[in-house]
């Protein structure tokens, strides 16, 4: 691989361990070569020597994946960096290693936001081949539903344009199928107009986590598609680099964003302080540019396992339920665990067919977990009556999480995806983490 532009290197060369280097810390890769890719070409080129060399292929951006071949090659595409803005046709292009952030902040001089999500270090492309579920969902659905181009080189070694019209099939496969199908270097999509928003959060003390929820549970009956609001438990570690709001105590924190009027926006702000005393109050009027203030994700690297359940519905047995197996009184010792309010456009099929599934979802029930627990298991073994019986794949990180991938596929969605996964990549050159084994389901006897 002489004529690649970026860097290639093998285990003991100096950047090798810096190359892999990634967001979740319980992710281990240890490839037998790394390139890290500059241009397309560089791609090609990879995937080309790994044939030649029967490699697996793995691919990294920004670390918040879950996994890459042990023994293979890994193609890291953070050095592609393209970003240009059509502010007149409301379009960007990126790279493959783009984050959120810097779409974020070009796109605020033009008035215009993407569908991101809840952190901007998030890699835009596999973020967005996985659906994508952003605080615009519900008013705009997910960011997949509206990429209009993507460059791909596949497992054959070529490179091709895919959009609705080209490859059509492709296309929609790429989309909830991830990498299954070879590496997007960059891709194009739809913007939107929006400059500000009312949001923040509000914390509150373990005490007031009942009327919290079931407050919100009821008020979420009568938001309109404007509004996008989620409701975690947190658990933060005693230590000085957390805010002193949640420092090593039990804290409920209600993530809140109104994209409509500011009237409109005082207004849910108004009845969502009633719900009880809080510790901490960020709500107000904000640029877009400071999206990131709702959610208010951590910024280091850490250790942990990530996991979810799609939820159809959320009634008060299931409120007591989640307060029962996770609130201040339960032996819960997860990080976080958050139930996002999705529905709205959300639930509405795209203009374009996708592998992107969860459709009938009223909620998603994620967890962040330290790499020992398996506290997540029983929750949703409880929460299973309300369970739709799928995942949402972006929320499926950690060890082991190829094991459930599957599970973020309803059944005629996985069975395509299986399809093109062995008429693109027979040979399976990127490992067929989905395609390998058939799709448990969610029920009461199991996670």
């Amino acid at each position: 691989m002489d004529a690649v532009a970026g860097p290639v290197l093998i285990p003991g060369d100096d950047g090798y361990a810096e190359e892999l280097a990634g967001f979740n810390l319980t992710v281990t890769h240890y490839p037998k070569v790394i390139v890290g890719a500059a241009i397309d070409d560089d791609v090609r080129a990879a995937i080309e020597y790994a044939r030649v060399e029967g490699l697996k292929i793995g691919v990294l951006a920004t670390g918040h994946g879950s996994m890459s071949p042990h023994g293979g090659l890994l193609i890291s595409t953070r050095r592609m960096t393209e970003l240009t803005v059509d502010a007149n046709t409301q379009t960007v292009r990126v790279g493959a290693g783009v984050r959120w952030g810097e779409v974020i902040e070009t796109l605020s001089g033009a008035g215009l936001a993407p569908l991101n999500g809840s952190s901007p270090l998030v890699g835009v492309v596999g973020y967005t081949l996985g659906g994508g579920i952003g605080p615009l969902g519900r008013l705009h659905g997910y960011a997949s539903d509206h990429v209009l181009e993507m460059q791909v080189v596949t497992p054959d070694g070529r490179m091709r344009t895919v959009s609705p019209q080209l490859h059509s099939e492709l296309h929609s496969g790429i989309l909830g199928g991830k990498d299954s199908f070879g590496i997007v270097t960059s891709m194009k999509f739809r913007v939107f107009p929006h400059s500000r928003f009312f949001g923040g959060g509000l914390y509150f003390s373990g005490e007031h986590a009942h009327a919290v929820v079931d407050g919100w549970s009821r008020w979420l009956l009568r938001a309109p598609d404007e509004v996008s609001t989620s409701i975690a438990f947190l658990r933060l570690p005693d230590l000085p680099s957390v805010p002193e709001h949640v420092r090593g105590r039990f804290a409920v924190h209600l993530r809140a964003a109104h994209f409509g009027s500011r009237s409109a926006g005082e207004t849910m702000a108004r009845e969502l302080r009633q719900l009880a005393p809080s510790t901490f109050d960020s709500l107000g009027e904000r640029p877009y540019s400071e999206i990131a203030r709702v959610h208010d994700d951590g910024t280091e690297p850490m250790p942990y396992l990530e996991s979810n359940i799609m939820l159809r519905a959320f009634d008060a047995k299931a409120a007591m339920t989640l307060l029962r197996i996770t609130g201040p009184a339960s032996t819960s010792a997860e990080i976080m665990v958050e139930l996002r309010h999705l529905g709205g456009a959300l639930n509405r099929p795209p203009a374009h067919p996708s592998l992107v599934s969860n459709r009938d979802a009223a909620f998603n029930l994620s967890v962040l977990s330290h790499p020992e627990s398996s506290g997540s298991d029983r929750l949703f073994r409880e929460m299973a009556p309300w369970a739709t019986g799928t995942r949402y794949l972006n929320f499926l990180g950690g060890a082991g999480a190829s094991s459930r991938l599957a599970s973020a596929y309803d059944a005629a969605d996985l069975e395509r995806l299986r399809r093109l996964k062995a008429q693109y990549d027979p040979d399976q050159l990127f490992p067929a983490h989905v395609a390998a084994a058939p799709a448990p389901r969610i029920d009461a006897a199991r996670e």
